[in-house]
Protein backbone atom coordinates (compact mmCIF):
# COMPACT_ATOMS: atom_id res chain seq x y z
CA UNK A 1 0.00 0.00 0.00
CA UNK A 2 2.87 2.33 0.79
CA UNK A 3 4.08 1.65 -2.87
CA UNK A 4 0.47 2.39 -4.52
CA UNK A 5 0.23 5.75 -2.53
CA UNK A 6 3.43 6.91 -5.17
CA UNK A 7 0.71 6.54 -7.83
CA UNK A 8 -2.05 9.21 -6.54
CA UNK A 9 -2.74 12.59 -7.57
CA UNK A 10 -5.26 15.53 -8.14
CA UNK A 11 -8.87 16.18 -6.66
CA UNK A 12 -12.26 14.20 -6.50
CA UNK A 13 -13.97 14.10 -9.75
CA UNK A 14 -16.90 16.04 -8.41
CA UNK A 15 -14.78 19.17 -6.88
CA UNK A 16 -12.18 17.93 -3.78
CA UNK A 17 -8.88 17.30 -3.78
CA UNK A 18 -6.35 16.86 -1.27
CA UNK A 19 -3.94 18.58 -0.14
CA UNK A 20 -0.58 18.02 2.18
CA UNK A 21 0.67 20.37 4.54
CA UNK A 22 4.46 20.17 5.96
CA UNK A 23 4.98 18.82 9.27
CA UNK A 24 8.44 17.68 10.29
CA UNK A 25 10.77 14.71 11.92
CA UNK A 26 13.95 14.84 13.33
CA UNK A 27 17.34 12.73 11.86
CA UNK A 28 19.52 10.86 14.07
CA UNK A 29 21.97 13.52 13.10
CA UNK A 30 19.70 16.32 14.78
CA UNK A 31 19.09 17.90 11.24
CA UNK A 32 15.06 18.55 10.74
CA UNK A 33 13.95 16.71 7.51
CA UNK A 34 10.53 18.02 6.47
CA UNK A 35 7.23 15.73 5.48
CA UNK A 36 5.20 16.77 2.96
CA UNK A 37 1.18 16.95 3.36
CA UNK A 38 -0.10 14.11 1.29
CA UNK A 39 -3.40 15.31 -0.75
CA UNK A 40 -5.73 13.36 -3.21
CA UNK A 41 -7.41 13.95 -6.26
CA UNK A 42 -10.07 11.46 -7.97
CA UNK A 43 -8.89 12.36 -11.89
CA UNK A 44 -5.64 13.53 -12.98
CA UNK A 45 -3.99 17.06 -13.72
CA UNK A 46 -4.09 17.37 -17.22
CA UNK A 47 -2.57 20.74 -17.89
CA UNK A 48 -0.93 23.77 -16.34
CA UNK A 49 -1.93 25.89 -19.32
CA UNK A 50 -4.30 28.07 -17.63
CA UNK A 51 -6.35 28.74 -20.67
CA UNK A 52 -6.80 25.33 -21.31
CA UNK A 53 -7.76 24.23 -17.82
CA UNK A 54 -10.32 21.16 -18.01
CA UNK A 55 -11.51 19.96 -14.64
CA UNK A 56 -11.27 20.51 -10.78
CA UNK A 57 -7.63 19.02 -10.61
CA UNK A 58 -6.68 21.71 -13.63
CA UNK A 59 -8.10 24.50 -11.23
CA UNK A 60 -6.87 23.71 -7.86
CA UNK A 61 -3.38 22.88 -8.78
CA UNK A 62 -3.68 26.32 -11.13
CA UNK A 63 -5.22 28.27 -8.15
CA UNK A 64 -2.26 26.95 -6.16
CA UNK A 65 0.81 27.55 -8.48
CA UNK A 66 -0.51 30.67 -10.10
CA UNK A 67 -2.26 34.21 -9.14
CA UNK A 68 -4.97 36.39 -10.61
CA UNK A 69 -5.89 39.47 -10.35
CA UNK A 70 -8.11 38.47 -7.70
CA UNK A 71 -8.58 35.88 -5.02
CA UNK A 72 -11.58 34.13 -2.39
CA UNK A 73 -10.65 33.95 1.43
CA UNK A 74 -12.16 31.37 3.65
CA UNK A 75 -15.43 33.00 3.43
CA UNK A 76 -15.59 33.46 -0.53
CA UNK A 77 -15.24 36.86 -0.66
CA UNK A 78 -13.24 38.83 -3.26
CA UNK A 79 -9.70 39.71 -1.97
CA UNK A 80 -7.02 41.49 -3.70
CA UNK A 81 -4.34 39.27 -4.89
CA UNK A 82 -2.13 40.55 -8.07
CA UNK A 83 -4.47 44.14 -7.48
CA UNK A 84 -3.03 45.68 -4.77
CA UNK A 85 -6.89 47.09 -4.55
CA UNK A 86 -10.55 46.41 -5.21
CA UNK A 87 -11.18 47.39 -9.04
CA UNK A 88 -12.37 51.12 -9.54
CA UNK A 89 -15.62 51.28 -11.36
CA UNK A 90 -17.15 53.51 -14.00
CA UNK A 91 -20.97 54.73 -13.07
CA UNK A 92 -22.35 52.70 -15.73
CA UNK A 93 -20.90 49.38 -14.50
CA UNK A 94 -18.84 48.85 -17.80
CA UNK A 95 -15.42 49.87 -16.90
CA UNK A 96 -12.66 48.18 -14.65
CA UNK A 97 -9.55 50.25 -13.48
CA UNK A 98 -7.50 48.11 -12.00
CA UNK A 99 -4.27 48.92 -10.09
CA UNK A 100 -1.40 46.23 -9.65
CA UNK A 101 0.92 45.22 -7.11
CA UNK A 102 4.31 46.13 -8.17
CA UNK A 103 5.95 43.76 -5.86
CA UNK A 104 4.43 40.24 -7.46
CA UNK A 105 7.38 38.45 -9.51
CA UNK A 106 7.49 35.24 -11.83
CA UNK A 107 9.62 32.65 -10.37
CA UNK A 108 12.06 33.60 -13.65
CA UNK A 109 11.97 37.26 -11.78
CA UNK A 110 10.61 38.86 -14.53
CA UNK A 111 7.66 41.31 -12.86
CA UNK A 112 4.21 40.38 -13.11
CA UNK A 113 2.46 43.41 -15.41
CA UNK A 114 -0.67 43.93 -16.87
CA UNK A 115 0.90 43.15 -20.22
CA UNK A 116 0.33 39.30 -18.74
CA UNK A 117 -2.96 39.90 -18.27
CA UNK A 118 -3.52 41.46 -21.88
CA UNK A 119 -1.82 39.14 -23.37
CA UNK A 120 -3.66 35.63 -21.52
CA UNK A 121 -6.69 37.17 -22.20
CA UNK A 122 -6.11 37.77 -26.24
CA UNK A 123 -4.93 34.30 -26.03
CA UNK A 124 -8.10 32.67 -24.58
CA UNK A 125 -10.38 34.76 -27.42
CA UNK A 126 -8.82 34.23 -30.05
CA UNK A 127 -10.78 31.84 -32.19
CA UNK A 128 -7.84 30.17 -33.56
CA UNK A 129 -7.33 28.63 -30.36
CA UNK A 130 -10.39 27.36 -29.92
CA UNK A 131 -10.51 27.58 -25.68
CA UNK A 132 -12.89 26.08 -24.17
CA UNK A 133 -13.13 28.81 -21.50
CA UNK A 134 -13.48 31.58 -24.07
CA UNK A 135 -17.15 31.88 -23.20
CA UNK A 136 -16.25 33.57 -20.32
CA UNK A 137 -14.94 36.47 -21.98
CA UNK A 138 -17.18 36.09 -25.07
CA UNK A 139 -20.56 36.79 -22.03
CA UNK A 140 -18.72 39.52 -20.26
CA UNK A 141 -15.89 41.64 -22.01
CA UNK A 142 -16.49 44.47 -24.87
CA UNK A 143 -16.22 42.54 -28.65
CA UNK A 144 -15.24 39.01 -27.05
CA UNK A 145 -18.09 37.83 -28.71
CA UNK A 146 -17.34 39.91 -32.13
CA UNK A 147 -13.97 38.01 -32.14
CA UNK A 148 -14.91 34.90 -31.30
CA UNK A 149 -17.28 34.60 -34.29
CA UNK A 150 -14.66 35.98 -36.54
CA UNK A 151 -15.11 39.58 -37.13
CA UNK A 152 -12.94 41.71 -34.96
CA UNK A 153 -9.41 40.74 -34.17
CA UNK A 154 -8.41 39.39 -30.77
CA UNK A 155 -5.98 42.61 -30.42
CA UNK A 156 -9.73 44.66 -30.44
CA UNK A 157 -10.78 42.89 -26.93
CA UNK A 158 -11.96 45.23 -24.49
CA UNK A 159 -9.11 45.06 -22.23
CA UNK A 160 -5.13 47.11 -22.19
CA UNK A 161 -2.29 47.96 -20.28
CA UNK A 162 -2.49 51.24 -19.74
CA UNK A 163 1.51 51.00 -18.35
CA UNK A 164 3.06 48.30 -16.65
CA UNK A 165 0.68 48.55 -13.30
CA UNK A 166 -2.72 49.61 -14.91
CA UNK A 167 -5.12 47.48 -16.67
CA UNK A 168 -8.53 49.02 -17.86
CA UNK A 169 -11.33 46.41 -18.71
CA UNK A 170 -14.07 47.40 -20.58
CA UNK A 171 -17.21 45.41 -20.32
CA UNK A 172 -19.74 44.53 -23.74
CA UNK A 173 -22.39 45.36 -20.62
CA UNK A 174 -22.63 46.37 -16.94
CA UNK A 175 -21.86 43.12 -15.02
CA UNK A 176 -22.31 43.52 -11.44
CA UNK A 177 -20.16 39.77 -10.47
CA UNK A 178 -17.04 40.94 -12.81
CA UNK A 179 -15.08 40.87 -10.17
CA UNK A 180 -15.94 37.61 -9.21
CA UNK A 181 -15.07 36.20 -12.24
CA UNK A 182 -11.46 37.44 -12.20
CA UNK A 183 -10.86 34.97 -9.69
CA UNK A 184 -11.36 31.87 -11.87
CA UNK A 185 -8.02 30.38 -13.59
CA UNK A 186 -8.68 31.58 -17.44
CA UNK A 187 -8.23 35.21 -16.27
CA UNK A 188 -4.90 34.22 -14.81
CA UNK A 189 -1.91 35.92 -16.17
CA UNK A 190 0.35 34.35 -18.50
CA UNK A 191 4.30 34.92 -19.21
CA UNK A 192 4.43 35.81 -23.42
CA UNK A 193 7.78 34.99 -23.62
CA UNK A 194 7.65 31.76 -21.46
CA UNK A 195 4.96 30.61 -23.53
CA UNK A 196 6.18 31.48 -26.91
CA UNK A 197 9.45 30.17 -25.84
CA UNK A 198 7.63 26.89 -25.29
CA UNK A 199 5.29 26.62 -27.89
CA UNK A 200 2.94 23.75 -28.12
CA UNK A 201 4.57 22.09 -24.82
CA UNK A 202 3.62 24.95 -22.81
CA UNK A 203 1.99 23.75 -19.62
CA UNK A 204 2.60 19.27 -20.09
CA UNK A 205 5.35 20.03 -17.83
CA UNK A 206 5.94 21.14 -14.57
CA UNK A 207 9.29 22.21 -16.11
CA UNK A 208 7.35 23.93 -19.35
CA UNK A 209 5.86 27.11 -17.49
CA UNK A 210 6.98 30.15 -14.94
CA UNK A 211 5.14 30.26 -11.48
CA UNK A 212 3.68 33.44 -9.72
CA UNK A 213 1.59 31.95 -7.22
CA UNK A 214 2.16 30.50 -3.67
CA UNK A 215 3.80 27.17 -5.11
CA UNK A 216 6.20 25.84 -7.93
CA UNK A 217 4.58 22.58 -9.28
CA UNK A 218 7.55 20.28 -9.62
CA UNK A 219 7.73 15.90 -10.70
CA UNK A 220 5.05 16.38 -13.32
CA UNK A 221 4.30 15.57 -16.61
CA UNK A 222 0.86 15.39 -19.06
CA UNK A 223 -0.75 11.39 -18.02
CA UNK A 224 1.07 11.87 -14.42
CA UNK A 225 -0.36 10.16 -11.38
CA UNK A 226 1.35 12.28 -8.72
CA UNK A 227 2.93 14.93 -8.27
CA UNK A 228 4.61 18.10 -5.99
CA UNK A 229 3.68 21.70 -4.74
CA UNK A 230 6.99 23.46 -3.40
CA UNK A 231 6.85 26.90 -1.74
CA UNK A 232 7.03 29.77 -3.95
CA UNK A 233 10.07 31.34 -2.09
CA UNK A 234 9.20 34.28 -5.02
CA UNK A 235 6.12 34.85 -4.37
CA UNK A 236 5.15 37.90 -3.05
CA UNK A 237 2.98 36.95 -0.12
CA UNK A 238 5.32 33.66 0.60
CA UNK A 239 5.29 34.22 4.27
CA UNK A 240 1.18 33.61 4.48
CA UNK A 241 2.43 30.07 2.94
CA UNK A 242 1.73 27.78 5.38
CA UNK A 243 3.11 24.64 4.19
CA UNK A 244 6.29 23.56 2.42
CA UNK A 245 5.68 21.03 -0.09
CA UNK A 246 2.13 19.15 -0.74
CA UNK A 247 2.34 15.54 -2.39
CA UNK A 248 -0.29 14.67 -4.31
CA UNK A 249 -1.59 11.23 -5.40
CA UNK A 250 -4.49 10.27 -7.80
CA UNK A 251 -7.30 8.16 -5.81
CA UNK A 252 -10.29 7.14 -7.44
CA UNK A 253 -12.15 4.74 -5.11
CA UNK A 254 -13.48 6.29 -2.12
CA UNK A 255 -12.55 2.46 -0.45
CA UNK A 256 -8.61 3.13 -1.13
CA UNK A 257 -8.47 6.86 -0.24
CA UNK A 258 -10.10 5.40 3.10
CA UNK A 259 -7.26 2.85 3.46
CA UNK A 260 -4.60 5.09 2.90
CA UNK A 261 -5.94 7.55 5.23
CA UNK A 262 -6.03 5.17 8.01
CA UNK A 263 -2.38 4.05 7.30
CA UNK A 264 -0.76 7.24 7.17
CA UNK A 265 -0.67 7.68 3.92
CA UNK A 266 -3.30 10.31 3.16
CA UNK A 267 -3.24 13.20 5.32
CA UNK A 268 -7.02 14.19 3.35
CA UNK A 269 -9.21 11.97 2.14
CA UNK A 270 -12.04 11.98 0.21
CA UNK A 271 -14.86 9.72 0.54
CA UNK A 272 -18.48 9.29 -1.34
CA UNK A 273 -21.22 7.05 -1.39
CA UNK A 274 -21.18 4.25 1.14
CA UNK A 275 -17.98 4.55 2.46
CA UNK A 276 -19.14 8.21 3.67
CA UNK A 277 -22.47 7.40 4.81
CA UNK A 278 -20.38 4.62 7.02
CA UNK A 279 -17.73 7.15 8.42
CA UNK A 280 -20.02 9.70 9.38
CA UNK A 281 -19.81 9.24 13.22
CA UNK A 282 -15.87 9.02 12.76
CA UNK A 283 -13.85 11.54 15.05
CA UNK A 284 -12.17 12.36 11.25
CA UNK A 285 -14.96 12.62 9.37
CA UNK A 286 -15.95 16.56 8.36
CA UNK A 287 -18.28 17.85 5.75
CA UNK A 288 -17.69 21.04 3.61
CA UNK A 289 -20.61 22.68 1.82
CA UNK A 290 -20.23 23.49 -1.58
CA UNK A 291 -22.30 24.86 -5.01
CA UNK A 292 -21.55 21.67 -7.04
CA UNK A 293 -24.63 20.26 -8.48
CA UNK A 294 -25.33 16.87 -9.91
CA UNK A 295 -27.17 16.68 -13.36
CA UNK A 296 -28.24 15.11 -16.43
CA UNK A 297 -27.59 16.77 -19.56
CA UNK A 298 -30.13 15.75 -22.11
CA UNK A 299 -28.77 16.20 -25.36
CA UNK A 300 -31.04 16.70 -28.31
CA UNK A 301 -29.22 16.56 -31.55
CA UNK A 302 -26.04 13.98 -31.25
CA UNK A 303 -23.66 13.77 -34.34
CA UNK A 304 -26.38 15.99 -36.82
CA UNK A 305 -29.13 13.96 -35.71
CA UNK A 306 -31.97 14.42 -33.25
CA UNK A 307 -31.94 12.19 -30.36
CA UNK A 308 -35.51 10.88 -28.48
CA UNK A 309 -34.65 13.85 -26.45
CA UNK A 310 -35.92 17.05 -28.51
CA UNK A 311 -39.44 15.45 -27.42
CA UNK A 312 -40.35 17.76 -24.18
CA UNK A 313 -42.64 15.19 -22.99
CA UNK A 314 -39.50 12.42 -23.10
CA UNK A 315 -37.76 14.91 -20.93
CA UNK A 316 -40.35 16.04 -18.36
CA UNK A 317 -41.30 12.32 -17.84
CA UNK A 318 -38.20 11.57 -16.96
CA UNK A 319 -37.40 14.82 -14.61
CA UNK A 320 -40.47 14.15 -12.69
CA UNK A 321 -39.66 10.59 -12.60
CA UNK A 322 -36.49 10.36 -10.85
CA UNK A 323 -37.19 9.95 -6.83
CA UNK A 324 -34.32 12.31 -5.55
CA UNK A 325 -34.82 11.52 -1.68
CA UNK A 326 -34.72 7.27 -2.10
CA UNK A 327 -31.45 8.32 -5.03
CA UNK A 328 -29.96 10.75 -3.19
CA UNK A 329 -30.75 9.72 0.66
CA UNK A 330 -30.14 5.87 0.32
CA UNK A 331 -28.24 5.02 -3.12
CA UNK A 332 -25.93 8.04 -2.93
CA UNK A 333 -25.72 7.99 0.84
CA UNK A 334 -22.80 10.81 1.24
CA UNK A 335 -23.98 13.41 3.29
CA UNK A 336 -25.40 15.46 -0.59
CA UNK A 337 -28.91 16.45 -0.57
CA UNK A 338 -31.51 16.77 -3.04
CA UNK A 339 -31.86 19.65 -5.02
CA UNK A 340 -35.12 21.46 -6.77
CA UNK A 341 -33.22 23.99 -8.93
CA UNK A 342 -30.33 24.89 -11.23
CA UNK A 343 -28.78 27.13 -8.85
CA UNK A 344 -27.86 25.66 -5.50
CA UNK A 345 -29.04 26.17 -1.42
CA UNK A 346 -26.58 28.66 0.17
CA UNK A 347 -25.05 30.23 -3.01
CA UNK A 348 -26.17 33.30 -3.65
CA UNK A 349 -28.94 35.65 -1.73
CA UNK A 350 -32.23 38.34 -2.73
CA UNK A 351 -30.30 41.62 -3.07
CA UNK A 352 -32.74 43.31 -1.00
CA UNK A 353 -33.85 41.09 1.35
CA UNK A 354 -31.15 38.25 1.78
CA UNK A 355 -32.77 35.44 1.16
CA UNK A 356 -31.57 32.43 -0.37
CA UNK A 357 -32.06 31.98 -4.29
CA UNK A 358 -33.15 28.73 -3.58
CA UNK A 359 -35.88 30.26 -0.95
CA UNK A 360 -37.19 32.53 -3.51
CA UNK A 361 -37.41 30.30 -6.23
CA UNK A 362 -38.84 27.22 -4.47
CA UNK A 363 -38.63 23.55 -5.69
CA UNK A 364 -38.81 22.76 -9.43
CA UNK A 365 -39.60 19.21 -10.48
CA UNK A 366 -40.36 17.32 -7.68
CA UNK A 367 -40.97 13.68 -7.94
CA UNK A 368 -44.42 12.75 -9.10
CA UNK A 369 -44.92 9.62 -10.41
CA UNK A 370 -48.43 9.93 -12.04
CA UNK A 371 -47.42 12.67 -13.65
CA UNK A 372 -44.37 11.35 -15.03
CA UNK A 373 -46.20 7.98 -16.27
CA UNK A 374 -48.25 11.05 -18.30
CA UNK A 375 -45.76 12.55 -20.29
CA UNK A 376 -44.58 9.15 -20.93
CA UNK A 377 -47.54 8.03 -22.81
CA UNK A 378 -47.72 11.08 -24.59
CA UNK A 379 -43.72 10.31 -25.32
CA UNK A 380 -44.67 6.81 -26.57
CA UNK A 381 -47.65 8.27 -28.58
CA UNK A 382 -45.43 10.41 -30.46
CA UNK A 383 -42.23 8.52 -30.43
CA UNK A 384 -42.99 4.83 -30.67
CA UNK A 385 -43.33 2.42 -28.03
CA UNK A 386 -39.83 1.39 -27.02
CA UNK A 387 -37.42 4.38 -26.39
CA UNK A 388 -33.85 3.34 -25.72
CA UNK A 389 -31.02 5.86 -24.26
CA UNK A 390 -27.74 6.43 -23.50
CA UNK A 391 -26.59 7.42 -19.88
CA UNK A 392 -22.89 8.27 -19.96
CA UNK A 393 -20.90 8.67 -16.64
CA UNK A 394 -17.18 9.36 -14.97
CA UNK A 395 -15.98 6.25 -14.35
CA UNK A 396 -15.44 8.08 -10.37
CA UNK A 397 -17.41 5.39 -8.52
CA UNK A 398 -19.91 7.66 -6.86
CA UNK A 399 -20.80 8.65 -10.66
CA UNK A 400 -21.29 5.04 -11.77
CA UNK A 401 -23.26 3.95 -8.81
CA UNK A 402 -25.90 7.00 -8.96
CA UNK A 403 -25.91 6.36 -12.74
CA UNK A 404 -26.79 2.56 -11.98
CA UNK A 405 -29.79 4.01 -9.45
CA UNK A 406 -31.12 6.09 -12.13
CA UNK A 407 -31.21 3.55 -14.85
CA UNK A 408 -33.20 1.33 -12.73
CA UNK A 409 -35.45 3.63 -11.29
CA UNK A 410 -36.51 4.63 -14.93
CA UNK A 411 -36.88 1.21 -16.35
CA UNK A 412 -38.44 0.41 -13.68
CA UNK A 413 -41.05 2.84 -14.01
CA UNK A 414 -41.48 3.26 -17.62
CA UNK A 415 -42.35 0.66 -19.45
CA UNK A 416 -40.56 0.39 -22.82
CA UNK A 417 -37.73 2.19 -21.67
CA UNK A 418 -34.04 0.59 -21.57
CA UNK A 419 -31.25 3.17 -20.59
CA UNK A 420 -28.31 1.63 -21.04
CA UNK A 421 -24.78 2.86 -18.60
CA UNK A 422 -22.06 3.98 -20.05
CA UNK A 423 -18.80 4.95 -17.77
CA UNK A 424 -16.06 6.68 -19.31
CA UNK A 425 -12.81 7.77 -17.29
CA UNK A 426 -13.40 12.06 -16.47
CA UNK A 427 -11.62 13.70 -19.56
CA UNK A 428 -13.30 11.60 -22.43
CA UNK A 429 -16.64 11.81 -21.06
CA UNK A 430 -16.02 15.64 -20.93
CA UNK A 431 -15.02 15.42 -24.73
CA UNK A 432 -17.87 13.67 -25.46
CA UNK A 433 -20.08 16.20 -24.28
CA UNK A 434 -18.49 18.66 -25.59
CA UNK A 435 -18.83 17.18 -29.14
CA UNK A 436 -22.49 16.27 -28.35
CA UNK A 437 -21.73 12.47 -28.74
CA UNK A 438 -24.17 11.15 -26.29
CA UNK A 439 -27.37 11.20 -25.14
CA UNK A 440 -27.77 11.88 -21.29
CA UNK A 441 -25.09 12.95 -19.62
CA UNK A 442 -24.55 12.52 -15.56
CA UNK A 443 -22.13 14.91 -14.43
CA UNK A 444 -21.31 18.08 -12.37
CA UNK A 445 -21.45 21.34 -12.24
CA UNK A 446 -19.25 24.03 -9.78
CA UNK A 447 -20.19 28.05 -10.76
CA UNK A 448 -17.66 29.63 -12.17
CA UNK A 449 -18.24 33.04 -10.71
CA UNK A 450 -20.75 33.87 -8.28
CA UNK A 451 -23.79 34.56 -10.17
CA UNK A 452 -27.22 32.13 -10.86
CA UNK A 453 -26.09 33.34 -14.19
CA UNK A 454 -23.33 31.10 -14.42
CA UNK A 455 -25.13 28.09 -14.08
CA UNK A 456 -28.40 29.45 -16.45
CA UNK A 457 -26.41 30.38 -19.10
CA UNK A 458 -25.37 27.03 -20.07
CA UNK A 459 -28.28 26.74 -21.72
CA UNK A 460 -28.45 29.69 -23.73
CA UNK A 461 -28.90 28.62 -27.17
CA UNK A 462 -25.78 27.43 -29.32
CA UNK A 463 -25.36 25.39 -25.99
CA UNK A 464 -23.16 21.74 -26.57
CA UNK A 465 -27.08 19.74 -25.93
CA UNK A 466 -28.52 21.57 -28.51
CA UNK A 467 -31.50 23.61 -26.45
CA UNK A 468 -32.61 26.47 -27.52
CA UNK A 469 -35.49 28.37 -26.23
CA UNK A 470 -36.18 32.41 -27.08
CA UNK A 471 -37.82 32.79 -23.80
CA UNK A 472 -35.31 31.31 -21.64
CA UNK A 473 -33.46 33.72 -23.75
CA UNK A 474 -34.98 36.43 -24.01
CA UNK A 475 -35.29 36.11 -19.70
CA UNK A 476 -31.09 36.12 -19.79
CA UNK A 477 -30.76 38.72 -22.01
CA UNK A 478 -32.44 41.18 -19.73
CA UNK A 479 -31.04 39.95 -16.41
CA UNK A 480 -27.35 40.73 -18.46
CA UNK A 481 -28.52 43.96 -20.18
CA UNK A 482 -31.98 45.63 -19.41
CA UNK A 483 -32.19 44.55 -15.61
CA UNK A 484 -27.99 45.00 -15.29
CA UNK A 485 -28.03 47.78 -12.93
CA UNK A 486 -31.48 47.17 -11.55
CA UNK A 487 -30.69 44.30 -9.08
CA UNK A 488 -34.09 43.75 -7.36
CA UNK A 489 -35.41 43.30 -10.80
CA UNK A 490 -32.85 41.27 -12.10
CA UNK A 491 -33.02 38.74 -9.26
CA UNK A 492 -37.17 38.54 -9.98
CA UNK A 493 -36.11 37.75 -14.19
CA UNK A 494 -33.40 35.01 -13.19
CA UNK A 495 -35.87 33.37 -11.43
CA UNK A 496 -38.09 33.57 -14.13
CA UNK A 497 -35.34 32.13 -16.18
CA UNK A 498 -34.35 29.32 -13.89
CA UNK A 499 -38.85 28.49 -14.31
CA UNK A 500 -38.76 28.15 -18.16
CA UNK A 501 -35.70 25.98 -18.25
CA UNK A 502 -35.69 23.70 -15.57
CA UNK A 503 -39.90 23.19 -14.97
CA UNK A 504 -41.81 24.61 -18.23
CA UNK A 505 -39.36 22.83 -20.60
CA UNK A 506 -36.87 20.34 -18.64
CA UNK A 507 -34.22 21.37 -20.38
CA UNK A 508 -31.84 19.45 -17.47
CA UNK A 509 -32.24 17.27 -14.94
CA UNK A 510 -31.32 18.27 -11.59
CA UNK A 511 -30.00 15.65 -9.01
CA UNK A 512 -28.12 17.10 -6.02
CA UNK A 513 -25.86 19.25 -4.48
CA UNK A 514 -22.47 17.99 -3.46
CA UNK A 515 -21.25 18.13 0.14
CA UNK A 516 -17.78 17.66 0.63
CA UNK A 517 -16.98 14.57 2.51
CA UNK A 518 -13.59 14.40 3.93
CA UNK A 519 -11.44 12.49 6.40
CA UNK A 520 -8.77 14.03 8.59
CA UNK A 521 -7.44 14.99 11.56
CA UNK A 522 -7.68 17.97 13.74
CA UNK A 523 -4.32 19.10 13.09
CA UNK A 524 -5.41 19.67 9.55
CA UNK A 525 -5.84 23.42 8.97
CA UNK A 526 -6.62 25.69 6.66
CA UNK A 527 -8.54 23.69 3.85
CA UNK A 528 -10.16 26.10 2.25
CA UNK A 529 -13.03 24.88 0.02
CA UNK A 530 -15.02 27.23 -2.11
CA UNK A 531 -19.01 27.40 -3.92
CA UNK A 532 -17.15 29.10 -7.20
CA UNK A 533 -13.73 29.27 -9.09
CA UNK A 534 -11.27 26.36 -7.61
CA UNK A 535 -13.75 24.38 -5.48
CA UNK A 536 -10.37 24.75 -3.17
CA UNK A 537 -7.37 26.85 -2.22
CA UNK A 538 -4.55 25.40 -0.97
CA UNK A 539 -2.32 28.72 0.11
CA UNK A 540 -3.57 28.79 3.42
CA UNK A 541 -3.39 24.65 4.21
CA UNK A 542 -0.76 23.26 6.83
CA UNK A 543 -0.07 20.11 9.60
CA UNK A 544 -0.32 21.53 12.98
CA UNK A 545 2.31 20.00 15.10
Amino acid sequence: MKKAIKALTGLVAAGILMVGCTGSTQKESGIEETTPLQLMSASELTTLDTSVMLDFPDAIVQTAAFEGLYALDENDEIIPAVAERMPEISEDGKTYTIYLREDAVWSNDDPVTAHDFEYAWKKMIDPANGLVYSFLIVETIENGLEISNGEKEPDELGVKALDDYTLEVILADAKPYFTSVLAFPTFFPQNEKIVEEFGADYGTTSESVVYNGPFLVENWKQNDLNWDLVKNEKYWDKDNVKSEEIHYEVVKEASTALNLFEDGQLDVATITGEIAKQNQDNENYHSYPTATMNYIRLNQERMGKDTPLKNENLRKALALGIDKETLVNNIIADGSKPLYGAVTEGFVSNPETGKDFREDAGDLMVYDKETALDYWKKAQAELGEEIELELMVTDDGSYKKMGEGIQGALQELFDGLTVNVKALPTETALNFGRESDYDMFLIYWTPDYKDPISTLKMLYTGNDRNYSNETYDQLLDDASQKYAMDPVKRWETLIAAEKEVIEETAGMIIISQNQQSVMHGEQIKGLNYHTFAAPLTLKNVYKAE
